[in-house]
């Protein structure tokens, strides 16, 4: 058994591990202004979640960058993962979380649909692969698989209510908790999870860049979006580097702007 963790107290709050998109901020050999920019909110990691549960950490997807934003932000210990969907840039820092196993004394929960599960059984084929428990403890990630239906579920002592979203072609879950809810990787809401998104205080919304895109909301798309659901504050998040933050939270409707990485806002929880 390692020594105990030491670990930020996160409890009510909400974290935003990450806020880039796939290629991340600056993108690699790129130097456009937002990628040389001096401002650190010009430097955008894959997308990803803290959240600071009544019962522990949890965290909204692990991408690749998960072990620098995790020490970036003093996280030492997480008691569930939940996913949105199972491309790379929310997946692939999986293995990071294998020592969460040790310090917990038991398997780490994972909250997914059936496609990400499928995912990371064949990405992680390693996990699960009886002989590699023969190594040293931490060697390979201890999961539990923990299903995510149309059901409110019930995670570290919160309730946590899937969104059902369109990305492209792809069938991917926001989440809410409690008045905010969490909608990246989307261009479009189902009407059904409109109605799941009423009364909220924050808004966190998927919008790529200025321009059109086939998977996710432009600029133009995320605002319409915002004003129809009607939030009291929209965060903006899986941006490119199209979008410089400060011209571009300068040229947003009152009550919207552009979330950055380590950026901490109140989570509350009313059950």
């Amino acid at each position: 058994m390692p020594d105990p963790p030491v670990s930020t107290d996160i409890r009510g709050q909400l974290i935003f591990l990450g806020t880039g998109t796939s290629h991340g901020v600056p993108v690699i050999g790129c130097g456009c202004p937002t990628c040389r920019s001096n401002d650190p909110r010009d430097r955008r990691t894959r997308c990803s979640l803290a959240l600071g549960l009544p019962e522990g950490n949890l965290l909204v997807d692990t991408p690749p960058d998960l072990r620098t934003q995790l020490l970036r932000e003093g996280i030492g210990l997480v008691h569930a993962v939940a996913y949105t969907h199972e491309h790379a840039d929310h997946l692939f820092g999986l293995d990071d979380l294998r020592i969460f196993a040790l310090y917990l004394g038991h398997d780490l929960p994972i909250y997914c649909d059936g496609s990400v599960q499928s995912r990371i059984r064949q990405a992680f084929d390693y996990a699960f692969d009886p002989a590699t428990h023969a190594y040293p403890a931490g060697g390979v990630p201890r999961l539990a698989f923990r299903p995510i239906g149309s059901e409110p579920l019930r995670v570290l002592g919160a309730a946590v209510i899937p969104i059902p979203l369109r990305h492209g072609r792809y069938e991917v879950l926001g989440f809410r908790f409690g008045n905010i809810a969490y909608c990246t990787d989307t261009n479009e809401i189902p009407p059904q999870s409109e109605s799941l998104l009423q009364g909220l205080d924050v808004l966190i919304l998927d919008c790529l860049r200025r321009r059109p895109h086939a998977t996710h909301f432009s600029v133009d798309e995320a605002v319409e979006t915002a004003r129809r659901l009607a939030p009291k504050r929209t965060l903006f998040t899986h941006m490119c580097h199209d979008l410089a933050h400060e011209a571009t939270n300068a040229a947003l409707p009152p009550g919207m702007e552009l979330a950055y990485d380590g950026l901490r806002i109140p989570l509350r929880w009313d059950d």
